[in-house]
């Protein structure tokens, strides 16, 4: 029997499911075309456990110390693992060797490190380029100018498979404004494309303030914590994992 804390965790994914299929089906997506990855950064395995047993599979980790505390203890699982945080070359091995999934590559050192370090038993890496699309001071992410050089350079790493772009924009309230934004990533991705013969297909932008926004605009992947998970727990215990059924 689930917990109280449990029972709410569940229904919040719910409702968040119930809202990104609302999404898809009000701006012409097919139903499950949008992947919801569940931030689940500075969260408990337990957690992590009982979403996944309302069917989630793709979770988002920002810091490798803590995703290494959760995804051995979740290998029965079978999660897809995203890595979305900044990335230090020190930290390149242990995500190559973990995730299925990266978001935030804005260097070549980065993406040569993770294609020389990702196990050869493994399939290629999955990747995405961030893009600072505003060109912000506090953020990172490559310029939109600069997406065109790192993507020819990606080209030629053989272990990792280039997906498309990542967005982080400012938050705005205006839903015009957020869509604006989020059309400006797609229109570059699909200006490089076409320009370099790429086939990049994922774009990664949308979290909770935002997710009907990007869903219009052609996101493939949001990117969701809070509104599933609650607030956010920095320190606390560490809490057995019960496997639901």
């Amino acid at each position: 029997m689930l917990t109280q804390t449990q029972n709410d965790l569940a229904t919040r994914y719910r409702a968040l499911i119930e809202r990104l299929r609302a999404a898809e089906d009000r701006f012409d997506r097919t139903e499950g075309s949008v992947c919801l990855v569940a931030v689940s950064k500075t969260y408990p395995a337990q957690d992590i456990c009982t979403v996944a047993g309302e069917g989630q599979q793709d979770f988002g980790e920002n810091q490798v110390q803590d995703a290494l505390g959760k995804i051995p203890e979740l290998a029965d699982l079978d999660c897809t693992w995203h890595f979305i945080g900044p990335i230090q070359s020190n930290k390149c091995r242990d995500i190559a060797y973990n995730f299925d999934w990266v978001h935030s590559i804005d260097r070549l050192k980065i993406a040569r490190r993770l294609s020389e370090l990702r196990p050869s038993g493994m399939p290629q890496l999955n990747v995405l380029l961030q893009v600072n699309l505003q060109n912000e001071v506090s953020k990172a992410g490559i310029s939109p100018d600069a997406v065109k050089d790192l993507v020819n350079a990606l080209s030629e790493l053989p272990n990792i498979h280039l997906r498309g772009l990542m967005a982080i924009p400012s938050p705005e309230e205006v839903v015009e404004r957020q869509r604006a934004i989020f059309a400006s990533l797609r229109e570059l991705q699909s200006t490089v494309n076409e320009e370099l013969g790429t086939e990049m297909d994922c774009l990664s932008m949308g979290m909770t303030n935002d997710l009907e926004a990007a869903v219009a605009e052609g996101a493939t992947h949001v990117r969701i914590g809070t509104a599933i998970f609650g607030p956010r727990q920095r320190h606390g215990p560490k809490v057995p994992v019960t496997m639901q059924t």
